[in-house]
């Protein structure tokens, strides 16, 4: 098992230190290299010599998502593209990507923070990990495949989908590690009882489950099917990926990995810092990042902090399961989606209403979701053929757009209910997110 001793139980004391200097380093390195950063900081009247301790973190301006899309592509980048060994990208509200870097130094960086999280799992080098995330500009695949190879697992890169060849892959293979969405290991788990597969040449052990949020109840249903113990983890493209924090198999909060990662819990309507134990929104500076540093980032996400000592010997910060968003942000199947971009794809065809409502369920493990759209009078009026038609090409451009597949429902005039306020753009019935809200 791969096991940083130094720094995953480091003293408290002395990992406050640590993170002073790389908060000291970082806020000089941004103000040097990123445009950005050098005038939100002469903006708020500091400059790099006034970080003097942990506190002053409270006076450094946050950084928000629209940042990201401002600057895009390269606006944020600290180092010269030609030191860029990797880029990623996650979906964008309007069709731009949110485009993260790394130098070589982020990738041993991914790879270190990815072994501890595989490691908080029981990980072990004779262990053989099954990788079901997606691979790609989508961070959670090679993030995953970074950490096993680290701690010398043998990896096995399925990607994602192809449920039946998944499970003649455990089978041969001996996997026992599974790492994927909650979600598709539900789906695994049905696939697997309907196809009768002989359960005794089933070896998995633990998975390793993130890139959406999941309930414990939901855990245990995954626990129960497959014969697993279920480990939470939670990354962001932005931050680094999957690897910035993970339960170990004491299952008491997920281990933020804050020698790298430092966490605060902020009043989502305030700003204002709140204290272990306070629910907040989390907001994350990336202390050893080089191409894409990023100083208090505001995630979006809700939990809280504590800083009680793990039976597991870890004295990393930890973190609840993640509760909400502060934003209308949506996790289907692992892809980030926001309203925002079907109204953009809607226009773009302009056939349909500006009346839109996203319609999210679980049928089974998987998540749908179904979208409806308003069209005139004198268009669902038209012959069926011409309606099935315009159905179709909304389906195709919001799929191109989301990069998911979805169901599109045309309905008459008027059926989409109206608001005086905040236009209602949403409806979640999945479980885990009635239960956080």
């Amino acid at each position: 098992m791969y096991w940083n001793k130094e720094m995953e139980c480091m003293p408290p004391e002395q990992r406050r230190k640590l993170q002073l200097e790389r908060l000291q380093n970082l806020v000089r390195r941004v103000y040097e290299n990123v445009p950005h950063y050098q005038r939100v900081l002469r903006e708020a009247g500091i400059r790099p010599g006034d970080v003097q301790s942990l506190d002053d973190l409270a006076h450094l301006p946050f950084t928000t998502k629209d940042d990201l899309r401002r600057t895009y592509p390269f606006g944020l980048f600290a180092t010269p593209l030609q030191n860029t060994v990797r880029v990623h990208a996650s979906s964008g509200t309007t069709g731009k990507p949110t485009v993260v870097g790394y130098t070589r130094q982020d990738v041993d960086t991914w790879s270190e923070v990815m072994a501890r999280t595989l490691s908080c799992a029981g990980t072990k080098q004779d262990d053989v990990v099954q990788i079901a995330y997606g691979y790609g500009l989508f961070t959670g695949g090679l993030g995953v495949h970074y950490g096993a190879e680290k701690i010398g697992a043998t990896v096995v890169p399925v990607s994602v989908g192809n449920t039946k060849r998944q499970i003649m892959l455990m089978q041969d293979f001996g996997t026992t590690v599974l790492a994927c969405t909650p979600s598709y290991a539900l789906h695994l788990a049905e696939v697997l009882e309907e196809s009768g597969a002989d359960r005794s040449r089933i070896r998995l052990r633990v998975g390793v489950f993130g890139a959406e949020p999941w309930t414990q109840q939901l855990g245990r249903e995954i626990e129960n099917k497959l014969n697993v113990v279920a480990i939470d983890i939670f990354g962001l493209s932005e931050i680094i990926g999957p690897g910035v924090a993970s339960e170990c198999l004491y299952n008491a909060g997920l281990h933020l990995f804050d020698d790298h990662f430092l966490p605060e819990i902020i009043d989502p309507e305030t700003g204002r810092q709140l204290p272990p134990g306070e629910e907040g929104e989390l907001v994350i500076t990336t202390l050893t990042k080089e191409a894409f540093p990023l100083i208090r980032y505001r995630t979006r996400d809700i939990t809280r902090l504590f800083v009680e000592p793990c039976p597991c010997g870890r004295t990393h910060v930890r973190m609840s399961k993640i509760m909400g968003r502060t934003d209308d942000m949506l996790i289907i199947r692992g892809v980030n989606v926001f309203p925002s971009q079907v109204e953009s794809a809607l226009l773009e065809i302009g056939q349909a209403e500006p009346h839109y409502l996203l319609v999210v369920d679980r049928s089974g493990p998987l998540d749908q979701l179904e979208i409806w759209v308003e069209v005139s009078e004198k268009v669902f009026a038209d012959e069926v053929r011409r309606l099935e038609a315009l159905g179709k090409t909304i389906q195709r451009e919001i799929e191109g757009t989301l990069g998911i597949g979805v169901k599109v429902k045309l309905v008459e005039p008027k059926t989409i209910e109206r608001s005086q306020g905040k236009a209602k753009r949403v409806v979640d019935k999945r479980d885990v997110y009635n239960k956080n809200q």
